[in-house]
């Protein structure tokens, strides 16, 4: 199982504007490379990426929750 961090501290996202869909979702399967959300900070976005392929498990912040650089955002099995 792999962790997906956030690269800096911020604000976490799980869709790219309020009325589209999310990224991704609990279950799916992902590319390394593939957005899951942005983490914002001083309204400038900045994507976080899955690093290897897998199945999205579980997320550890809540959409709209306040993150720390090196906080686990979500698992990938």
């Amino acid at each position: 199982m792999a962790e997906i961090r956030s690269p800096i501290p911020g604000i976490f996202y799980r869709r790219p504007s309020p009325d589209e869909d999310e990224f991704v979702q609990e279950g799916d399967a992902v590319e390394a490379g593939a957005v899951i959300g942005l983490v914002e900070v001083m309204k400038q976005f900045h994507d976080v990426v899955a690093e290897e392929a897998g199945t999205v498990g579980s997320f550890q912040v809540e959409s709209e929750g306040m993150v720390d650089a090196g906080q686990t955002i979500v698992t990938v099995e």
